[in-house]
């Protein structure tokens, strides 16, 4: 299984979001699946893909060339996917992977997000996505989502398909990643 998280390029300021980004990392490699992410080395970014690669796990990266310029680049990866925007970054991860997981993270995570559960609510993916809430990090972002709803923008059924957990080791089963 592929699954694709999209995170920070920051660690943010409790260590809560590295621990649990690092678990999520132990847990895609122990699952035997593929972690499909944004390509850097820093951040959560690289504590993710660190705590797969250390694991024995396979390790995606695709990041739009005008940041390999900028060497935010993880250089031990798998496989790097090198493409020419944003967009096509987005649109490369949603072709390879079965599962979506956003972590803490910034304008980028929040934009990743927003467009995976766009193109999921117009079906043109049919991947779960899941939010995973550390530290109450997505706690106001949640509240948003069920003022949509109650505000008629956003209906309860496509609310209702978003996987929301506090903790990675009930997030990754309800997205059908089978931890051995």
């Amino acid at each position: 299984m592929n699954i694709c998280v999209f995170c920070g390029s920051a660690s943010g300021h409790d260590l809560q979001y590295k621990n649990a980004t690092a678990e999520v990392g132990h847990l895609i490699a122990q699952s035997k699946s593929t972690l499909v992410y944004g390509g850097a080395r820093v951040g959560l970014m690289g504590v993710l893909a660190n705590e797969v690669l250390l694991h024995g796990g396979k390790v995606i990266g695709v990041i739009p060339d005008f940041l390999m310029d900028k060497e935010v680049s993880h250089t031990g990866l798998t496989q790097l996917e090198i493409v020419h925007t944003m967009h096509d970054r987005k649109r490369k991860m949603a072709e390879i992977s079965d599962a979506f997981i956003a972590l803490p993270g910034g304008w980028g995570t929040l934009d990743e997000l927003a467009e995976i559960l766009t193109w999921k609510q117009l079906r043109l993916i049919d991947q779960p996505v899941g939010i995973l809430n550390t530290h109450s990090f997505f706690d106001l972002l949640i509240a948003q989502m069920q003022k949509m709803v109650s505000e008629g923008f956003l209906s309860q059924k496509h609310f209702s398909e978003i996987i929301i957990a506090d903790m990675p080791r009930n997030l990754l089963p309800a997205l059908g990643v089978n931890l051995i």
